[in-house]
């Protein structure tokens, strides 16, 4: 019989991979402040047609400006990472073979799988 169980996935933080999460959060930051323009754009062009229409608008800019200032700090905490960190970066589920006269608890301990730079390093039973 098979069955489902969580696998947590963690990326050991190296120059390449701080560097390539470092990316990633200002590509998001960057994202969020294109759609903050938009918005406003669309907020001006709205303003004096319909107060509710403005008024959503500017809980969309807002929300944006709230993710966005998120993403600043974590931007902050990548830089403070040592290198050689374990940073969780996904939880997934594998596939567990089990039989009759398995070991319950073996089969049900944490398993870990440890990236580094894009390649397997280790997979963890503990």
């Amino acid at each position: 019989m098979k069955i489902l169980h969580h696998v947590a996935v963690k990326q050991i933080i190296t120059e390449t991979s701080k560097q390539a999460l470092v990316d990633q959060f200002e590509l998001k930051k960057s994202r969020l402040e294109q759609e903050c323009d938009q918005l406003y754009f669309e907020y001006k062009k709205n303003e004096k047609v319909s107060k509710q229409l403005s008024s959503q608008f500017l809980k969309e800019i807002d929300k944006r400006n709230e993710k966005i200032k998120v993403v600043e700090f974590q931007l902050k905490q990548v830089h403070t990472l040592p290198l050689g960190s374990e940073l969780k970066e996904t939880e997934i589920e594998a596939i567990i073979d089990i039989n009759v006269g398995d070991n319950w608890e073996e089969l049900m301990k944490e398993k870990t799988i440890v990236i580094k730079d894009g390649i397997i390093d280790q997979i963890r039973l503990r």
